[in-house]
């Protein structure tokens, strides 16, 4: 299939927002987790799921909207989440960690279509694995803080 090169760039642009909005998500999730937790189990939320999460999130945006200013195009809107508040912590951290790899896979998926060595530049390409590594744990530390809840 064909593509311009803005169609490209916009297709970039469109598919790591929709990552964005997962990590917004989970975001939001956390912070109402947060309220959820003893002091202690809050503490190991926030040192290994939400500060990762959040760091990744402002990675990508800066990423998507300098890739955006760099060639003239509108930055996607990441808009705020829309989740309803949790009511367990397990499967907040559970949702958390579903979103969090769905957002790590949508990106892996970004970068094996090889749009951003095509139609993009290597500040993308960069921000891109930065924002990887920044979540690359999340999961697995989420799913291990779900094992020790309530220990």
């Amino acid at each position: 299939m064909s593509y311009t090169t803005e169609s490209g760039r916009r297709q970039i642009l469109d598919d790591a927002a929709a990552c964005a909005h997962d990590l917004g998500d989970a975001i939001a999730a956390l912070s109402e987790a947060y309220e959820l937790l003893d002091d202690h189990m809050a503490d190991r939320m926030e040192a290994a799921v939400f500060k990762p999460t959040q760091a990744a999130f402002g990675q990508l945006k800066r990423t998507l909207s300098e890739f955006a200013a760099r060639y003239g195009l509108s930055a996607p809107v990441i808009a705020d989440s829309q989740q309803p508040a949790p009511t367990d912590p397990h499967t907040t951290l559970d949702r958390v960690a579903d979103l969090v790899q769905a957002a790590d896979d949508g990106l892996a998926e970004l970068q094996d279509t090889l749009l951003p060595v095509e139609v993009g530049d290597a500040e993308l390409r960069a921000g891109l694995s930065r924002t990887r590594t920044l979540i690359g744990r999340v999961p697995a530390d989420a799913e291990e803080l779900i094992r020790t809840l309530g220990r």
